[in-house]
């Protein structure tokens, strides 16, 4: 029997709207349009039975999913689900002295110098270590769906090994708030159903509300 892991992005935040790096180290909340995102998420998949919800320390992945906390599900915050340590990128405005030192570690990162630390932060092999245990814990677990919510960074390196594939390719996957990838896994192994879903946000948070 297939069982099914609902991975999704937290809804946006003023950081987001304003193309600020947020990080493990910003602890920031949901904007206005990012409880609308995630009143939009919940309405399509409240009638999933959700053996679990797990979330990230940080309050933007908490309010995101809160509509199915407040169901009584059960819920754990991971901090394998916390976003990587941003550094010295973190919370700040970006001139193009910032901007050029960004691109630059990027650009390491996709050529396979994984282990190339932000200033200050995280290399993305710190982050999956971080995510590993987590990763084997569901491949080996004992449900039928479970939702997790995490942040834009963190889910590409966790797709990365859910599917077995080079933290060098994380950049493939290219995400909105509140988006959904929907894996299963079959006989321990991975499979990526749905990618970067927002089918979620074509409805009206209005016609919900009325």
């Amino acid at each position: 029997m297939s069982k099914y892991i609902y991975l999704i992005r937290h809804g946006q935040t003023d950081y987001n709207l304003e193309g600020i790096v947020q990080g493990k180290g910003i602890d920031s909340v949901l904007n206005e349009t990012g409880k609308k995102q995630a009143l939009l998420f919940f309405e399509k998949y409240k009638n999933i039975h959700f053996d679990a919800v797990y979330t990230s320390t940080l309050k933007r992945t908490n309010q995101t999913v809160a509509p199915f906390i407040k169901m009584g599900l059960k819920h754990e915050m991971r901090k394998s689900l916390d976003e990587i340590n941003w550094g010295i990128f973190e919370g700040v405005k970006h001139d193009a002295i910032l901007d050029s030192k960004y691109k630059a570690i990027m650009q390491s990162w996709a050529d396979g110098n994984l282990t190339n630390r932000v200033e200050n932060g995280d290399s993305p092999l710190d982050l999956q270590a971080k995510q590993i245990p987590l990763i084997e814990e569901l491949r080996k677990g004992n449900f039928a769906n479970i939702l997790l919510c995490s942040h834009g960074r963190a889910i590409r390196a966790l797709l990365c090994g859910f599917l077995d594939l080079p933290l060098s390719d994380m950049d493939q996957f290219v995400h909105q708030n509140t988006c959904l990838y929907k894996l299963s896994l079959q006989d321990k192994t991975f499979h990526l159903e749905l990618r970067n879903d927002v089918s979620h946000l074509s409805e009206k948070v209005e016609d919900i509300l009325v």
